[in-house]
């Protein structure tokens, strides 16, 4: 059965780290903010991909990085401020965004969350669960994933969030179907709902019709990030694959929409 996560059908647009047009970034603002989650909820975006780390007073917060040193200039590691230094130093770039935050603020969107630290894993999955028909949770790390999975279920969800496999699970897919093991990638499938993934790792291709064709076949749907040129848009589009995770959530919508299948 399909995720309410997953509903209405693809295409997706997924806006990664919310939306920072040229004009907010003139202004400051700063992906992972208060202000780039709103402004992907102006224009338009259903869902809004980010990711979680935990502040030193142990309060979830969206951030991308381990430390603030590329966001704000500072070079301490997420998990050694306090919230309220936090708020201080993205007051002028966005606000800063707690992860409770974002869900009660935003009830309309749906959240892609990437749980980025060991230690938000138990705090995303607690703040989930209310709100698990509408966030997917994934991770590089399967263990976390599935600790938060856990977290939610423990709170009492009434269902598990979705979920996208680590990093792991995506190595053993590609070899089960490099092998031509099938049964080996409908087992490696099952319990997911989506299949969030590059288009390439390096010289490696890893969205081709074929993957999307074996994870279609299973109910699961296949999301690339981060796609920013229209043309790669077009093309994957073209190729099947059901969401966009992408910097310009803006120009992706345009793009999706003028292919007569509105977004969502």
């Amino acid at each position: 059965m399909r995720h309410p996560y997953l509903s209405p059908a693809a295409p997706r647009v997924l806006a990664h780290r919310g939306l920072v047009t040229a004009d907010a970034a003139s202004h400051g603002v700063v992906e992972n903010s208060f202000a780039a989650v709103a402004e992907a909820h102006a224009a338009g975006a259903a869902y809004v991909e980010s990711d979680c780390h935990v502040s030193a007073d142990g309060t979830v917060v969206l951030f991308h990085d381990d430390d603030l040193r590329r966001v704000a200039g500072d070079p301490r590691q997420i998990a050694d401020v306090r919230l309220h230094e936090l708020e201080e130093l993205m007051a002028d770039r966005g606000g800063l965004i707690t992860l409770a935050q974002a869900l009660e603020a935003f009830p309309e969107l749906r959240f892609n969350l990437d749980v980025k630290a060991a230690a938000a894993a138990d705090g995303v999955g607690r703040l989930v669960a209310p709100h698990a028909e509408r966030v997917l949770v994934t991770s590089f790390s399967d263990d976390r994933r599935l600790e938060a999975l856990a977290a939610a279920r423990a709170a009492g969800a009434a269902q598990r969030p979705a979920t996208s496999p680590g990093q792991a699970t995506v190595v053993r897919l590609l070899a089960a179907r490099a092998l031509r093991r099938a049964g080996r990638v409908g087992a490696l499938l099952d319990g997911l709902d989506a299949l969030q993934v590059p288009e390439r790792q390096g010289p490696l291709r890893i969205v081709t019709r074929g993957l999307v064709r074996d994870a279609h076949a299973h109910g699961v749907e296949v999301h690339v990030w981060t796609v920013n040129a229209d043309d790669d848009m077009e093309r994957l589009l073209d190729l099947g694959i059901d969401g966009l995770v992408t910097d310009r959530a803006d120009a992706a919508l345009r793009k999706v929409n003028t292919r007569g299948t509105p977004a969502v």
